[in-house]
């Protein structure tokens, strides 16, 4: 079974394919979110992302093995675009389990996960959006000095390109009944530098294990980090509660956030019984997501469930 977002569309035929051929989970899913990290037009992930407000590129990655709930992850990466590869390798070869910065980019040199050429900076879409929004905002004493200005009156002085701020999360239960998950991003557009979102951070947007289920989110994620929503879900399932209940409860807890970053949210769930569920939380648009078991000729795109 796989599930994975609506903007996962260039990778959930290679995961499938691979579920269906009864390879691991987690290296199924990491070949799919590898090639979402390559679509260009996919501006939430990857080489098509949108930068931080320096201009910078900096992608978040995480990946979890339900079976052991061993982790990797990566966060503010630059320089490589492969960024989910390198946290199944933090998972894989250290014993930590996640890495930041220099440190990220350090290790994927060493185990020769590199940025190609081109792939170390922006597409000419990127940089061009990025500098016309963030010039208009700028006084022209600001435009002179800039880098070597404030960031801070430019917070929120720049609305996102998209309406969406989507993570790429992939979910699975493979031939073995294993339940894994894996997430990818470039983080919110126009972002301070060295923000992370919930994408790398277990328990917050992915969590993951085979007992009882997996959870991943999309979109808003200081509430995901607040709320701990993914470890909400597979915490209830443990507990005895339905995948249906246990995603009402991680939705109550997100509503009942009153100050801070508030927003859209979208959860994906597994259960360890081969249930799934996908919610729209606050969403003013349809959101979909893609669907596959063994058995189907091809992946399903489906909407998801709007609540509150």
């Amino acid at each position: 079974m796989l599930l994975a977002n609506g903007v996962a569309g260039a990778g959930v035929g290679p995961s499938a394919e691979r579920l269906a051929a009864r390879q691991p989970g987690l290296d199924a899913l990491v070949e799919g979110v590898s090639a979402v990290e390559r679509d260009l037009a996919v501006h939430s992930v990857g080489l098509g992302g949108w930068p931080n407000l320096l201009g910078e590129l900096e992608l978040d990655a995480a990946v979890m093995d339900g079976d052991t709930r061993r982790t990797g992850a990566v966060g503010a990466l630059r320089g490589v675009v492969s960024a989910c590869r390198v946290a199944l390798h933090v998972l894989r070869d250290l014993d930590h389990e996640i890495l930041v910065g220099a440190g990220a980019a350090r290790f994927a040199a060493e185990i020769g996960v590199v940025g190609a050429a081109g792939e170390d900076g922006l597409t000419p879409e990127a940089r061009a959006v990025w500098w016309r929004r963030l010039s208009a905002s700028m006084t022209e004493d600001q435009r002179a000095a800039f880098p070597d200005t404030s960031l801070l009156p430019l917070t929120g002085a720049l609305a996102e390109p998209d309406s969406v701020r989507d993570t790429t999360v992939f979910l699975c239960r493979d031939a073995n009944a294993g339940l894994h998950a894996a997430t990818s991003t470039s983080g919110w557009a126009w972002k301070y530098p060295g923000r992370l979102g919930d994408a790398p951070i277990a328990g917050a947007g992915f969590y993951a294990d085979s007992r009882f289920g997996a959870a991943a989110c999309t979109h808003t994620g200081e509430m995901a980090i607040r709320a701990g929503t993914a470890r909400t879900i597979v915490l209830a399932l443990r507990l005895g509660k339905t995948l249906r209940e246990a995603v009402d409860l991680a939705v109550e807890e997100l509503v009942e956030l009153e100050t801070g970053c508030l927003g859209p949210l979208v959860i994906h769930a597994l259960d360890a019984r081969g249930g799934h569920r996908v919610v729209a939380l606050r969403c003013s648009e349809p959101v979909f997501f893609w669907y596959w078991r063994e058995g189907m000729a091809a992946p399903e795109r489906r909407e998801a469930e709007a609540v509150g």
